[in-house]
């Protein structure tokens, strides 16, 4: 009889402790503990300083303009980010400025370009202070929406000097699974010698603040029927298929939009 006894309650405690390491998975999965946010903040913290070049941040402005006001909001982003990129007194210098033409229409995307974030600070305060700001309000009438991303380049991946060569660009942009980012670079850092044979890429980054886990990279092709070309020459490469098949595990979502440079930008 008491042998039984001691039996149950065995059974009874190992169950009151399995529930209770239970209760503390879920409660760790739902909300996540202390000690599993330090580590994975540790972690990003890491794979960013392996894959990133470190010298520069890239910012992403993304504008979506009211149909009716394309014409109108083209003069007035002329006007502002030309009057930047040649202040001598701000720390930035912008890469690019397109048109989206496949994708999400009358879409707009300038990349600049800081000096690390020190010269991003720099550059925000001084244009908040100065003539610059009346000059971006003026674009604000012209916008449905607007957004902003701060990203580092691939070490493998640096950004290329203005350049004036014609054509369009294209811009693919993946939403990574978290966690992933250091597997997505090494796996293409192995790939991109296949395609660097037929087109020369224009920059890739990742992002550190806004959207997060998203990689952009950008190439520039003479028209579309080039870039298909080039596209199923390079798969007929080794490593290549074997580069976008590894990298596609890696991601959620994945977008390839086509943009015409605008008259002012330094790559078109």
């Amino acid at each position: 009889m008491l042998a039984r006894l001691s039996a149950q309650t065995v059974r009874r405690n190992a169950a009151v402790v399995g529930q209770a390491r239970r209760g503390i998975s879920v409660q760790s999965l739902l909300h996540g503990s202390p000690e599993a946010k330090q580590e994975g903040d540790v972690q990003i913290q890491q794979h960013s300083r392996l894959v990133a070049r470190g010298k520069y941040v890239h910012g992403f402005e993304v504008h979506k303009v009211k149909p009716s006001a394309v014409s109108e909001y083209k003069k007035a982003a002329e006007a502002y980010y030309t009057a930047i990129k040649e202040d001598p007194d701000l720390h930035v210098k912008l890469t690019g400025s397109w048109e989206a033409v496949v994708g999400e229409q009358d879409t707009f995307y300038h990349i600049l370009e800081y000096e690390n974030y020190s010269g991003y600070d720099k550059t925000t305060r001084k244009i908040n202070n100065s003539e610059h700001i009346n000059t971006y309000n003026k674009l604000i009438p012209y916008l449905t929406a607007r957004s902003q991303q701060l990203c580092q380049e691939f070490a493998f991946f640096p950004t290329i000097p203005p350049r004036t060569e014609g054509g369009i660009f294209e811009l693919r942009t993946y939403q990574l699974h978290p966690g992933t980012l250091l597997q997505w670079e090494q796996t293409w850092r192995k790939g991109i010698e296949a395609r660097r044979q037929f087109v020369a890429p224009v920059g890739a980054w990742f992002s550190q603040v806004g959207r997060l886990h998203q990689v952009h990279h950008m190439w520039q092709y003479p028209d579309l029927h080039s870039r298909k070309e080039t596209r199923e020459t390079a798969w007929r490469l080794d490593g290549w298929s074997e580069t976008v098949s590894k990298t596609a595990e890696f991601s959620m979502l994945m977008d390839a939009i086509i943009l015409e440079p605008l008259s002012f930008s330094m790559l078109k």
